[in-house]
């Protein structure tokens, strides 16, 4: 009967704000059993630097997205995430983290990776070198001690580290796109029930299964490079990040700029805004360009017209595009658009 009356007043929170404020916890210590709930709202002060010193950045979520972020918490599902890139797939779990208090780990894919690698590598050549340094005689009785311990050569990884955290932790795994095909089939036992083996220690080890103290909140993006196994999607839940539009731009770099103690004109940003949005009109026009401009792309735009007078800058938006390079990343892109002016 509790149960189901908590269900139900968190289906609720996603249609009744109210509700929804007030299942949020911003602090530290949330536990397994709280219903958690993104809101989209907390951003951080200006010039805040996380633990290793990186400055935040503010994160300006669509509804649609709080949506998709509060389900996956709820259902306990990974959320996978596609769009274009610099849609802002990426930043959107240390987002959610920040807000919601929790620790976050990151896992980002390259093409050699293996699945095992989010979970645990262990050290074997490290195990050999002790091994004959002890049948040398070489090492101490407290280091022939620990070289007994399987735990000694054991590195976890993200999702390693996540399972056996005692809070509630956010995951990101990024591009798993760019893996092998059968990278993400690889995850399915670990993803599904929460658990994964370490087969380099013995069967009775109590580090033999690892299963997750909490479940995390798993968030996996993909840029569509190929596809993933059918497999692997029912486990999923999907959202597909829209870039944003012109009011939305025009928030975002505001929040930016607010985040870093910096005052915008807001005929400056409307100006930018239009001439970039104008630039992506014109790149889906040509049909056959390159990659599309985006939003960490119009930051460094927008900074680099501030550092000019006001009228300089709103004269400069007004002739040929300013500082192209910034925004246009090869040689066609540039040949096919200048033309165009």
């Amino acid at each position: 009967m509790g149960q189901g009356l908590e269900a139900k007043v968190v289906v609720d929170a996603f249609t009744n704000p109210a509700l929804s404020h007030a299942s949020v916890s911003d602090t530290p210590n949330n536990s397994a059993k709280q219903p958690l709930e993104y809101i989209g709202r907390k951003q951080p002060k200006p010039r805040e630097t996380d633990r290793s010193g990186q400055l935040r950045s503010p994160y300006l979520p669509s509804p649609e997205l709080v949506e998709a972020v509060n389900l996956a918490i709820y259902l306990e599902r990974p959320l996978l995430l596609k769009g274009e890139p610099g849609c802002g797939k990426t930043q959107l779990p240390r987002a959610v983290a920040y807000e919601l208090g929790l620790p976050w780990e990151s896992w980002y894919v390259k093409s050699t990776s293996r699945a095992q690698d989010g979970l645990y590598t262990y050290d074997a050549v490290g195990r050999l070198r002790d091994a004959q340094l002890a049948a040398s005689g070489q090492l101490t009785a407290e280091e022939r001690q620990r070289m007994a311990d399987p735990a000694t050569y054991i590195r976890w990884g993200a999702l390693g580290r996540a399972f056996r955290n005692d809070r509630r932790t956010v995951v990101l795994i990024d591009e798993i796109d760019k893996a092998d095909i059968d990278f993400p089939n690889d995850l399915l036992l670990e993803l599904d029930e929460q658990r994964f083996f370490i087969q380099e220690v013995e069967v009775d080890h109590p580090l033999r299964e690892v299963r997750a103290k909490v479940t995390p909140i798993v968030f996996i993006t993909s840029n569509d490079e190929k596809d993933l196994p059918d497999a692997f999607l029912r486990r999923c839940l999907f959202h597909h990040v829209q870039f944003p539009d012109r009011h939305q731009l025009i928030n975002i770099i505001n929040a930016h700029f607010t985040s870093s103690a910096q005052e915008l004109p807001q005929n400056l940003v409307q100006a930018a805004v239009h001439r970039f949005m104008e630039l992506r009109q014109d790149m889906d026009a040509a049909g056959n360009m390159g990659k599309k401009v985006s939003t960490s792309e119009l930051l460094d735009w927008v900074r680099v017209l501030h550092r000019h007078p006001l009228d300089d800058a709103l004269a400069k938006l007004e002739g040929k595009l300013p500082y192209a390079g910034v925004l246009l990343k090869n040689w066609d892109d540039h040949v096919r658009y200048l033309q165009q002016k």
